[in-house]
């Protein structure tokens, strides 16, 4: 028989700062830890808090998918926000017209989403 261990004192363990070295990325998280802080705004610190995460963490989104959530009616004109990458995906054959902030886009996505008018 084992001990119970009690787990009353244990601490959440999260990211305070980003272990990154890209410049651009600390520039954005200073910029981001500067809005949660002054705005009542719950989009900045999530997106600050993503901003933190590992690059494993920070999975990469299809068009498609982005496609997908942007065609609901209440985002009808709004700017969606990846804190990622986007990728192409050939099996969508359309592309709407999407405004998109993203850390990085590939090629072909970029190209698709130009064309499309976004």
């Amino acid at each position: 028989m084992g001990v119970d261990i009690n787990h009353k004192h244990d601490r959440k363990v999260r990211r305070t700062e980003v272990k990154s070295q890209d410049v651009y990325l600390r520039l954005l998280v200073k910029l981001y830890r500067y809005l949660a802080r002054r705005t009542n705004a719950k989009f900045n610190t999530i997106i600050l808090r993503r901003l933190f995460m590992s690059r494993i963490n920070r999975a990469p989104i299809s068009l498609s998918r982005l496609a997908r959530h942007m065609k609901k009616p209440t985002r009808e004109g709004l700017i969606a926000v990846v804190v990622g990458t986007i990728t192409n995906d050939v099996r969508l054959y359309k592309v709407p017209k999407l405004t998109v902030a993203a850390l990085h886009v590939t090629e072909k996505a970029r190209a698709r989403i130009l064309a499309a008018g976004g």
